[in-house]
């Protein structure tokens, strides 16, 4: 990508005032008819802010800092008065540090800049046009406030602004939008979801992509957005009126809180967009290169543990500076409720990548009084083979993608042997991973499907990955997917293996929705959403990515199952402990009782393929005890059911092998299981409620 030049500048330019100004806020900040304007650059030689008017290509006012007058310490500032605040701005940046990187008379975007022009057309935006706007703080936020939400009764929604509405089924006014997203606003509360993690929304090129699809000979995109380049400044393109991306996302923030809804961003401090040496130079290579990467002691070469080019040194003072700044932003000016931090292992990692004993950034970020009930979580690895679920942070504030939940989870409904016991572990809340440091079941974020592998439909559909469209051959995403396909690869038109396929769907479902834990659900997995086999969709803006929201009537069944299941794990505590359960060896009375298929007896043997549960309620209606019967057999089991704890009688109101409305029922119409046994098909889930006589 060519480095963008700096315009010729017109000859007439409007007089314009100035003053010293002042190094702190970073950034470009509006003061009563003035804008202050502060910017860090270690080894700049000179700066130049550089203005443009409205809609302007060309510099209305290049204004070059006094190093001696406009810099305190390595911060160069400066007051303007009279600035249009629909003006645009950038800087023209001069060093001799030889890590520096930038080329004399290009233009150079503010880090600190709370929106960019240039990209407001979804697949329009060139990164030589880019500018840095000056958001008005106009905004009514009606007294919206936090909603500090328990991670026990949260229940998370993973989605992608653009692809969620832009299928034009969505029938949405402003499909691809934060508004459009609004309008879903209702669904998403029908569902019963409580928390949106929204895939990257900070500012990022779309078009950096150069592969092209095999099929369509058509240029693919970026459309994940996993390599962010203003980490202020919320995506332009997602607005749907034209420089109104702050104002929109804050809207559609204050829509969902009022819907009890909380936003929770994925936010990418491990890479940016400026990519390797053959990428462009936006921002921090030529703001401080050595600063902002990792680099080779010997050959200043970039590291690469997030696998896309360069690594952020985020451990760095100056480079933590920012990223608190960037999350303390987000909370204060734009009302968000959490953060989910992409590949955050890397932030584990010291200026050279070591791997630090006690990483200063994610301590900080989890004492910072500002982010103190903010919901804060990790993806607890990176693209190096930095794996540390379970033991990312010691705090108590830190959640964790729990990636084993995942696989063990799959293991087991895809008939794997040697899975009860790992399964069992992961039901009762990851004791394993979370207890020794004194965390409690909530940190553990429990999911089977997101943005980044197979949908859940595809979990059960597909053996092998098909990526083939992202036109690297079939070469990109995970190979070890633990999936499998029900017997046929991909479509099918056998009754048989659909019906398979419905019933291991609802099963994981009701692992998912059963498990204590904070479970995390993937947009479209209600209603069978498919990609088709591509388990690394981030390149696919079409069909494959975008939600078919027709699915929704056409698997109303898989959709009705859904909000059953949530609205039954948010009626019961049970299913939301904040502790792990009393040891066995503890004198305490049991609160969870494992069992094979026979009675009272555990079977965590390598063959045993049945797991089931007693969850220990109290003696009142409000506390009924629940019987969970996991089944993952290429055959049907015989199971013996114990006597309820507290008397009563057992009545079956989940059986995935059911068809619907039968496969989930309402307490009330439970029906009444009075015999000593139940047979328990082939990978199907069974759960009875005890209901006092």
């Amino acid at each position: 990508m060519p480095t963008p030049h700096l315009p010729t500048v017109p000859r007439r330019r409007r007089k314009i005032a100035t003053s010293l100004g002042h190094p702190l806020p970073l950034g470009a900040t509006a003061i009563a008819g003035s804008v202050n304007f502060a910017l860090f650059c270690r080894e700049a030689t000179r700066v130049t802010l550089v203005l443009f008017e409205a809609k302007a290509q060309t510099a209305d006012q290049r204004i070059p800092l006094d190093p001696k007058l406009n810099k305190t310490g390595e911060i160069w500032h400066i007051e303007v008065h009279g600035v249009p605040l629909d003006s645009t701005y950038a800087y023209q940046i001069e060093s001799q540090d030889a890590n520096t990187i930038s080329e004399q008379n290009s233009l150079i975007l503010d880090p600190y800049a709370k929106m960019i022009t240039g990209g407001e057309c979804w697949g329009q935006s060139v990164c030589g046009q880019w500018r840095c706007g000056i958001p008005a703080d106009d905004f009514d936020w009606q007294g919206d406030q936090p909603l500090n939400r328990a991670m026990c009764d949260t229940v998370i929604y993973e989605l992608h602004v653009r692809g969620f509405t832009r299928h034009e089924s969505s029938k949405v006014k402003h499909p691809g939008t934060f508004l459009g997203l609004i309008e879903k606003i209702p669904y998403l509360q029908e569902l019963g979801v409580t928390a949106l993690e929204l895939l990257p929304i900070a500012e990022f090129d779309e078009n950096e992509n150069k592969n092209l699809d095999p099929v369509s000979g058509k240029p693919l995109k970026n459309l994940w957005g996993y390599s962010p380049f203003a980490y202020f400044a919320p995506k332009a393109s997602f607005a749907a009126v034209k420089g109104q991306q702050v104002n929109e996302f804050k809207t559609m923030v204050r829509a969902l809180h009022q819907a009890g809804i909380e936003v929770i961003l994925d936010v990418v401090f491990n890479h940016t967009a400026e990519g390797n040496t053959l990428g462009p130079t936006i921002n921090f290579r030529a703001l401080g290169n050595s600063i902002y990467y990792m680099l080779e002691a010997d050959t200043a070469d970039y590291l690469n543990y997030s696998g896309c080019g360069n690594t952020v040194n985020s451990n760095h003072p100056v480079v933590r500076e920012f990223i608190m700044d960037c999350l303390r932003y987000w909370v204060i000016e734009m009302h968000v409720d959490g953060f989910r931090f992409d590949l955050a292992s890397i932030m584990s990692r010291g200026h050279r990548g070591e791997v630090l004993s006690h990483p200063p950034l994610i301590e900080q970020i989890a004492e910072d009084p500002i982010l103190a009930q903010t919901k804060i979580i990790a993806e607890a690895w990176d693209a190096a083979g930095l794996y540390q679920v379970g033991r990312f942070s010691s705090h108590p504030r830190w959640a964790e993608w729990n990636g084993l939940f995942r696989d063990d989870c799959r293991s087991f409904l895809a008939g794997h042997s040697g899975m009860t016991t790992r399964l069992a572990t992961r039901i009762a809340g990851s004791s394993d991973l979370y207890q020794h440091n004194h965390r409690s079941p909530t940190n553990s974020i429990n999911f089977l499907t997101s943005h980044d592998g197979f949908t859940l439909s595809d979990l059960v559909s597909y053996n092998h990955k098909h990526n083939e469209r992202n036109g690297e051959y079939n070469r990109d995403g995970d190979n070890n997917n633990l999936s499998w396909n029900s017997g046929k690869e991909g479509d099918s038109r056998s009754q048989k293996v659909l019906a398979l396929r419905a019933r291991r769907l609802r099963s994981m479902a009701v692992v998912l929705m059963l498990s204590q834990g904070t479970p995390m659900l993937l947009a479209g997995d209600e209603f069978c959403r498919t990609q088709r086999g591509s388990n690394n969709a981030y390149c696919q803006d079409n069909l494959i990515s975008w939600l078919d929201w027709r699915l929704a009537k056409e698997h109303a069944d898989t959709l009705r199952f859904f909000r059953m299941l949530i609205a039954l794990r948010k009626r019961y505590r049970l299913f939301r402990r904040t502790e792990f359960f009393p040891s066995p060896h503890s004198h305490q009375p049991p609160e969870i009782i494992w069992q094979g298929a026979r009675l009272g007896k555990e079977d965590w043997s390598p063959e045993c393929k049945i797991l089931c549960f007693t969850l220990v309620g109290s003696r009142t209606m409000e506390a009924p005890d629940f019987f969970v019967i996991l089944n993952s057999h290429h055959e049907n089991s015989v199971v013996e059911i114990p006597p309820p704890t507290h008397g009563g009688t057992w009545r079956q109101i989940l059986n995935t092998a059911l068809q619907s409305p039968n496969d989930i029922v309402a307490e009330k119409d439970g029906v009444m299981v009075t015999t000593p046994t139940i047979t328990v098909a082939t990978m199907a889930a069974v759960v009875l409620i005890a209901k006092q006589k």
